[in-house]
C-alpha cells in the first residue's frame, strides 16, 4: 500500500479526529482502542499520562490565540509550549517587525511564566540587530531561535554569524520547511528562499555542533524524501507537527532517522499532533521520547530545566 494515499490508509488522521470528537465531549458505544485487537484501554487517560513539551507552538495578536493554545494544552496534558510569532512570508522582516513579534512573546512568557518557553524570530539580513536581538531576548527569558521562515535560507553565509552565535548558548534552531518536494511539486505559492531538506543538510554539515530543528514534516512536505536526505545529519532534529498526517510518517521517521531525534510539535494542530503519536508503532519508551525527554535534554544544554 502507497503511505501516501491516506484516503486509504487514515490511521494518523483517525487518531487525530477521534481525538477531537472525544474532547469535544462525543459519545462512542465502545471507548477507542489504537493496540491492534489487544485489550481495550481509556484513550484519554492514555493521553495523559505522558509529559509533553510542544516544540512547535505560535502566539500572537489575531490568529495564534495565547487563551485557544493553553486550553488545548491543559485538556491534552501538555505542559510547555515553545512560542514563537514568525516574520510572515513575503514580508521583509525588518528588525522593528522582529522585535514587535518577539516584544509580544515576552509578553505572553511573562502573563504564564509556568508554561510558554518563548524562541526568537530574526532576519539574518540585519545581522547587527538581528545578533543585538538574540542578547535582548536572551535577557527577558527565551531561549532558541524559531519558527524562522523564508527571508534567508538556513545555509545562506548571512546566517554563520547568527548560527555561531547560537552554538555558543546551546540553543536550538528551528526552521521552516517547505510544502511539497520531490514527487509532489513544490507548492508554487512558496517563496524562493524556503529552505529544503537539502539545506539542512548543508547546514549541519558545516556546524555539526549546531542544533537544528527541520520543523513540521506533517505540513505538507514529502516526509518521506526529507527524513531520507537528514538521515546522516545526527544534530538536526526531525519535528514532527503539522495537519497533513499520514499514516505511516511517525513510523518512517522513527526508522530513517531513530528515536533520538524525534520531537513532539503541535503548530496549531493539536489533535493531530498528539493523536498520530498514538497511532504510530511506538512503544512507551520511545513516545517518552518524542514528546518530552528529546527536546528537554536539548533545552538543558542551553539551561532551560523542565521538570
Amino acid at each position: 500500500m502507497n503511505r501516501r494515499k491516506f484516503v486509504t490508509n487514515t490511521a494518523s488522521s483517525g487518531a487525530g479526529l477521534m481525538l477531537g470528537s472525544l474532547l469535544a465531549g462525543a459519545s462512542y458505544k465502545q471507548k477507542p482502542s489504537f493496540d491492534g485487537g489487544g485489550p481495550r484501554r481509556n484513550f484519554m487517560q492514555e493521553v495523559l499520562k505522558y509529559r509533553k513539551i510542544d516544540t512547535h507552538a505560535h502566539a500572537d495578536e489575531n490568529q495564534y490565540k495565547t487563551e485557544v493554545n493553553l486550553d488545548f494544552a491543559d485538556r491534552l496534558g501538555i505542559s510547555k509550549l515553545m512560542i514563537s510569532n514568525f516574520i510572515r512570508p513575503f514580508s521583509e522582516g525588518t528588525p522593528d517587525d522582529f522585535r514587535s513579534k518577539n516584544n509580544f512573546i515576552i509578553k505572553c512568557m511573562k502573563a504564564h511564566p509556568d508554561r510558554f518557553i518563548g524562541t526568537v524570530a530574526l532576519n539574518p539580513a540585519f545581522k547587527k540587530e538581528s545578533l543585538e536581538e538574540i542578547d535582548r531576548c536572551r535577557d527577558a527569558g527565551m531561549t532558541g531561535l524559531g519558527e524562522l521562515y523564508n527571508q534567508v535560507k538556513i545555509d545562506d553565509p548571512l546566517y554563520y554569524p547568527i548560527i555561531e552565535k547560537c552554538i555558543d548558548l546551546n540553543w536550538n534552531i528551528m526552521m521552516h520547511s517547505p510544502v511539497g518536494y520531490s514527487r509532489v511539486k513544490l507548492y508554487p505559492a512558496e517563496p524562493k528562499n524556503i529552505s529544503l531538506p537539502e539545506d539542512f543538510a548543508s547546514i549541519a554539515k558545516r556546524y555539526p555542533e549546531a542544533l537544528f530543528q527541520f520543523a513540521h514534516i506533517g505540513g505538507g512536505i514529502d516526509w518521506e524524501y526529507a527524513c531520507k536526505v537528514l538521515k546522516e545529519s545526527p544534530n538536526v532534529f526531525i519535528e514532527v507537527s503539522g495537519s497533513n498526517n499520514a499514516a505511516g510518517m511517525i513510523d518512517f521517521a522513527l526508522k530513517c532517522v531513530g528515536e533520538d531525534r524525534l520531537v513532539f510539535g503541535c503548530d496549531y494542530s493539536f489533535y493531530q499532533g498528539v493523536g498520530h503519536l498514538f497511532s504510530a508503532n511506538l512503544t512507551d519508551a520511545q513516545r517518552k521520547k518524542i514528546f518530552f525527554e528529546n527536546i528537554a535534554k536539548r533545552l538543558k544544554k542551553a539551561g532551560v530545566y523542565v521538570n
